[in-house]
């Protein structure tokens, strides 16, 4: 099979590494002279350092614009940008005619200038590339782990029986499971609200409230995301799943888990800039809070941890108040 993974952050380069024990595969890099670094180092020393390149890897740096026919001598094209770049790599590949699938967690930014609400991934699929085969790999991961070879489990998520196929014909092995679901909604709010929810996580961690508050933020978290995901169109069992429960608890507990360092470096005192600036890789959560709340406030969802946590980054509550915030909250029924 041949596999083209479009972008050469840690996970596109990450899956790239685990599919190239059984695979033919193109990755391909935006800048040239990243692309040349990474052919003639075989390592991706900015993402993953010490993981050499498999031979089975081919390093292209092909334009923008040659992309299409890139794509067209594969069989299945992995988008690996970050959720930003998502809308213009669709639009890009619209005319695909080999399956289509992203890697991306989140919503995109909403634009406040015209009142545009940030949109998943499947979402701006509809809006861009309607006909395009496509879905989106998902679930819980550190790149890390993957390149290595250490055991792992994700969800294939896709309207298309045919998509569902070629990602689990593409990346199925020994250590790394995929499991097919149709639910691409319910996969991508997991995948999305998880972020935000880390970094309450690792904000109450920072503050060493303890281990009751930390599964009391994962627990009421994972009902905030069920509700959003519900009133989305989704199936409330896929919350319960790799991509929902799974994902959570390992990007709220997970020492490499970017979004949970920005609630523990919140917690110390740094500003969201010296947070942002100490990460060096993009985290999510941070960028996709506001759209998540938007979301949620348009339909009607309570989301008062995801609410806490969009006070915090625009500073207008400090970490002591949103966990005031949380805990003066009048008592209800869980249910």
């Amino acid at each position: 099979m041949k596999i083209a993974v479009l972008g050469a952050g840690a996970w596109g380069t990450a899956l790239a590494i685990s599919a190239a024990a059984r695979h033919s595969v193109s990755l391909w890099v935006r800048d040239p002279a990243q692309a040349q670094a990474l052919q003639g180092e075989r390592e991706n020393r900015r993402y993953l350092p010490g993981l050499a390149l498999p031979p089975g890897i081919e390093v292209r740096s092909d334009a923008l614009a040659q992309l299409p026919g890139l794509v067209a001598s594969h069989d299945i094209a992995i988008i690996a940008t970050p959720m930003a770049g998502l809308r213009g790599m669709l639009q890009c590949l619209a005319g695909a005619s080999v399956p289509v699938a992203w890697l991306c967690k989140g919503f995109e930014a909403a634009d406040g200038a015209d009142g545009t609400e940030g949109l998943l991934g499947h979402e701006i699929l509809a809006q861009v590339a309607p006909a395009l085969a496509a879905g989106v790999l998902s679930g819980p991961s550190f790149a890390l782990e993957v390149a290595k070879g250490q055991p792992a489990a994700l969800v294939a998520a896709s309207a298309h029986a045919a998509v569902r196929e070629a990602l689990i014909r593409a990346f199925h092995s020994p250590a790394l499971r995929i499991y097919g679901n149709d639910d691409v909604v319910g996969v991508e709010v997991g995948g999305a609200v998880k972020n935000v929810l880390a970094i309450a996580t690792g904000l109450g961690d920072g503050l060493a409230l303890g281990l009751n508050a930390r599964a009391a933020v994962i627990t009421r978290g994972l009902a905030e995301m069920t509700r959003l995901g519900v009133a989305l169109g989704a199936q409330a069992e896929t919350f319960m799943g790799l991509s929902g429960l799974g994902d959570l608890v390992l990007t709220a507990t997970g020492d490499l888990s970017r979004n949970r360092r920005v609630g523990l470096l919140l917690a110390q005192g740094l500003s969201l800039e010296q947070v942002l600036q100490s990460l060096g890789h993009v985290a999510e959560g941070v960028y996709c809070a506001r759209a998540v709340l938007h979301r949620a406030e348009r339909l009607g969802v309570d989301m008062p941890i995801t609410r806490a946590v969009v006070e915090l980054l625009d500073g207008r509550i400090t970490p002591a108040q949103a966990v005031a915030t949380l805990m003066g909250r009048e008592p209800r029924s869980e249910r």
